[in-house]
């Protein structure tokens, strides 16, 4: 299937044409869904009036806390001394686990971490009480004063001293299909190997941060950059011992969050209420950078280690793969991150007879945590590794490669399953674009020919080499825990005609609130400029889930949609009885409703149902359907739908200095109906880069005493804008989901992220070449262990261990 460039929606630096519009062609002008909409916080935030939470007006008699953090990886706690912070001006009080009232353990799935160190610390920074001081500073400062009186203990803080301690936070798990075993050993080719990729800190501009207000008769607000309101409730009251409904969590926006803000503004959020709850005033908590890198989990690091047997065609017919994760010293989300990481590990990829593995190891390092694509992107580099030295070995393109490995494309409506269309775990692929996707990408960004531009400049040069990749992404939307793909809404409609919206997603930044708000103005038929979302509140929607599995839009927006559709349906059935017709011929747009015989503004007919005794506002609720899978064999269907991508990337290497430089991207996305394409393909360039740096400059080094020594931006490098390719082409694949999601868009957070694995795959292309002219071998393995620093791009070249 081929399109015209009118036709894939793009944007790009450069290249080829912009057109940020979206499907306008298919939709109303008028309409808010399907346009490109300011985010609704953007003029504020440019002008620096979007208030984040440490710019809210503090309470009188405000206080601030600062974490006490164990300079040990593993010891027995035997001790604090806390008279010298005492001792210092200003200083209030010390809080230490002694002081909680309620559970000394976090209402964590696992109950294994303690909100405070208790008989033993068990990594470096964590944290085993605060300082509530008078000022920021004056808390800082004493913090640093208390002794802590700990014997050290033997620390596990690699992934292969946990796996030879038999280490682990969570039982291992494993999924089969098929006999793996001897399907490699009859395959007429086999490769094994192993690698490694390393986590990534989530560096949210704005960080961990939470006040915690005392309220009369022992209720509390608090408020907190969580993507997770109703689990910072829940785990506030399970610290105080008080019920949920006496806590209130309020969130306006984040400064980011990535996951990182996902469980683990839960801590921040209950150290400030126990602070406060001892002082019996407000206190804040906020985060330094340092504390945040020392304290704060991160994406967790694998290991991979792989046997694979395949044809002369590169079809694999069998493959064992061996996934170690490094979750830290609890599990936190480590269960079900590494089960995504199971269910990625084929990617776009039909594995016949497979055998995966998955190991929860524990180290004492921080309890790593939820990061955009949420072990997805781990899975995803182990097959898309894989597919790379298949193709090298057999000497053909890694594009035919990838091509011959797919799932089947999507059949006809009612077909039966094919040979080819079903997962590892069991789930069913029925919406497979990529046949066609793929072929595209090819096209818009010239692959074949830039393919051999490219060995036409290594053939020439020695020192610059250069690499070619396109990899593709099938990415599961959903939460694998089927409980929290729920969500609900309010509508409220003010007899001025005003709306005001809320749900219980959070805003980060993604435009959850703008399309949300697009949703409900479409729905009502009134411009965008009079439909307001506020602040995510427990108080106003509960049990809400996590903004997070790139569900937001998905469940939010259907939750607020059927609140909207609720007044709506009151308004059409009063105006069918004003003009005797049926509620069904009256028609919501431009600010106007339309029956047969007459035409009404939107604000007159709101205060005649007012007058008229009509409710005016109503309540939502969503619950995504056909999703089922068993947690214990890890087979069902826990996704809605997948969301499919490519990226076709171009990188440069110096083989003196290892330095390495994308020089084009071009991207192909599937974000089915866009509400809003704008902020679609802003989320894709941003997924994009920010996988780029995981991939490449993104690297935490630990010590041999456990310690993070990369805790600040002189030492943790992200991408800049000046790593951004001179061509960066993005365009939207103009399909509408075939599933009933809202306005039929696709989920757009995480699914780009994994297609920065194109420039690890174009570097792994670059590198082979280097060492060709060495070896003269072509189809030598290239061992590289990402992030693919320039130490690591040397050592890869020159044959070393990295």
């Amino acid at each position: 299937m081929k399109h015209d460039d009118s036709v894939v929606q793009a944007r790009g630096h450069q290249g080829h044409q912009g057109n940020a519009k979206g499907h306008a062609a298919l939709h109303h002008e008028a309409a808010a869904c399907g346009n490109s909409h300011p985010h609704e916080s953007a003029r504020a935030q440019v002008q620096g009036l979007a208030p984040y939470l440490d710019d809210l007006p503090e309470p009188r008699g405000t206080l601030y806390a600062a974490p006490i953090l164990s300079p040990i990886a593993h010891g027995t706690l035997r001790g604090i001394d806390a008279s010298a912070a005492l001792a210092r001006p200003g200083v209030r009080a010390i809080v230490t686990a002694a002081d909680i009232p309620g559970d000394p353990m976090l209402a964590a799935f696992g109950h294994d971490e303690p909100v405070f160190a208790l008989d033993e610390v068990q990594h470096v920074g964590q944290v085993v009480g605060l300082v509530v001081a008078e000022s920021v500073q004056a808390a800082r400062y004493a913090a640093r004063l208390v002794n802590l009186d700990i014997a050290p203990l033997p620390a596990i803080l690699t992934i292969e001293q946990a796996m030879a301690a038999q280490s682990f936070v969570l039982p291992k798990v494993t999924v089969a299909r098929g006999d793996a075993a001897s399907r490699i050993q009859s395959a007429p080719h086999r490769l094994s190997g192993r690698f490694s990729v390393g986590g990534q800190e989530h560096f949210y501009l704005e960080g961990q941060i939470a006040l915690a207000v005392p309220q009369e008769q022992g209720q509390w607000l608090v408020q907190s950059s969580t993507q997770h309101p109703g689990e910072v409730q829940h785990w506030v009251a399970h610290a105080l011992g008080i019920a949920s409904h006496a806590v209130r969590v309020e969130c306006r926006r984040m400064g980011g969050g990535f996951g990182g803000k996902e469980t683990q503004a839960g801590h921040v959020a209950v150290w400030a209420a126990l602070a406060a709850l001892k002082i019996r005033a407000p206190v804040k908590l906020r985060l330094d950078r340092d504390d945040d890198f020392l304290i704060t989990g991160k994406r967790h690091p694998f290991a991979y280690e792989y046997e694979v047997g395949f044809d002369d065609a590169g079809r694999i017919l069998g493959m064992k793969l061996d996934m170690m994760a490094n979750c830290g010293f609890s599990a936190d989300l480590s269960g079900p991150v590494a089960d995504r990481a199971v269910f990625h590990a084929d990617n776009a990829y039909f594995l016949s007879d497979v055998e995966i593995n998955s190991y929860r190891c524990k180290t004492h390092l921080q309890s790593h945590t939820a990061f955009r694509g949420f072990g997805g992107p781990q899975g995803v580099i182990a097959i898309e590794t894989v597919v790379g030295d298949i193709a090298r070995y057999t000497g053909r393109d890694a594009q035919d490669v990838r091509m011959v490995n797919l799932y089947d494309a999507r059949a006809t409506e009612g077909a039966k399953a094919s040979a080819r269309d079903t997962t590892h775990y069991q789930m069913r692929v029925e919406d497979n674009i990529l046949h066609e996707l793929l072929p595209e990408l090819e096209r818009l960004s010239r692959y074949r020919q830039r393919q051999q531009e490219v060995a036409e400049w290594n053939a020439r040069n020695r020192t610059i080499k250069r690499g070619l990749a396109i990899t593709p992404v099938k990415f599961g939307i959903s939460f694998t825990a089927t409980l929290f793909n729920q969500a609900g809404a309010l509508v409220h409609v003010y007899t001025d005609g005003s709306v005001q919206v809320n749900h219980g997603g959070t805003e980060m930044g993604q435009g959850l609130n703008t399309k949300v708000a697009q949703v409900v103005a479409d729905e009502l038929g009134v411009h965008l400029a009079r439909v307001l979302v506020t602040s995510s509140d427990t108080s106003k929607v509960p049990n809400a889930s996590a903004t997070a599995a790139s569900s937001g839009t998905d469940l939010n927006g259907k939750a607020a949609q059927a609140a909207a559709r609720s007044v709506r349906d009151n308004l059409a059935a009063f105006v069918a009885g004003l003009d005797g017709c049926g509620a069904g011929a009256i028609d919501f747009a431009h600010g106007k409703i339309m029956s047969p015989t007459a035409t009404r503004s939107f604000e007159e007919v709101v205060n005649q149902a007012y007058a008229n005794r009509i409710q005016l506002w109503s309540d939502g609720f969503y619950r995504t359907p056909k999703i089922h899978y068993d947690k214990q064999t890890l087979t069902g269907r826990p996704f809605f739908y997948f969301a499919y991508g490519a990226a076709c990337s171009e990188v440069a290497i110096d083989t003196r200095t290892g330095e390495s430089r994308v020089l084009a991207v071009d991207i192909l996305h599937d974000v089915g109906r866009s509400i809003n394409p704008a902020i679609d393909i802003g989320q894709i360039e941003g997924g994009f880069i920010q996988g780029v740096g995981w991939l490449t400059t993104e690297e935490l080094v630990w010590d041999e005493r456990g310690a993070l020594t990369t805790k600040a931006p002189s030492t943790y490098k992200i991408p800049t804008a000046a790593d951004v390719p001179p061509h960066f082409a993005v365009h939207l694949w103009p399909e509408a989901n075939a599933e009933d999601t809202v306005f039929r868009s696709k989920a757009v957070g995480e699914p780009p992220f994994m297609l920065g694995i194109s420039v690890w795959e174009a570097l792994r292309n670059a590198v082979a070449a280097a060492r060709l002219d060495v070896s003269g071998d072509a189809r030598e393995a290239v061992s590289m262990n990402a992030p693919a620093t320039a130490e690591r791009v040397l050592m890869a070249i020159s044959a070393r261990s990295s």
